[in-house]
């Protein structure tokens, strides 16, 4: 399993790359293989400002469909559109072409409420 240590995490698995005040948001690495094959990732949130652990958008599996939750607090900027087409980035790149929104950071003392690649490990029992 693949937990990169420059990322930060929620208990959401959710992860977080920090750059100045844009943080971009993708789902873990674990969370995929928990899903299974992800056929459809929606973002009706775009430019919109959202609370933390508010609901941006849905990914859906062949099973099952799961709210994705903002693990920061802020505008979302920008939504990866290749998604759209390419779900499966997702499953197959999900630190790096699977990325799914890009948030304008509202509150930057939130980013300590993250957890390190060491607090997610323990998490997940990796």
């Amino acid at each position: 399993m693949n937990i990169p240590a420059e990322l930060k995490y929620t208990k959401d698995h959710e992860w977080v790359k920090i750059d100045g005040d844009t943080a971009t948001v993708g789902i873990t690495d674990f969370a995929q293989g928990e899903l299974g094959d992800i056929v459809y990732v929606e973002v009706e949130t775009l430019d919109e400002t959202l609370d933390k652990d508010e609901v941006f958008g849905t990914v859906e599996a062949v099973k099952t469909v799961s709210d994705l939750f903002l693990p920061l607090t802020g505008e979302i900027i920008a939504f990866n559109e290749t998604l759209e087409d390419e779900p499966e980035k997702v499953n197959t790149d999900p630190y790096g072409d699977g990325w799914m929104i890009k948030i304008k950071i509202s509150d930057a003392s939130e980013v300590e409420g993250l957890m390190s690649d060491e607090a997610y490990k323990a998490l997940v029992g990796a």
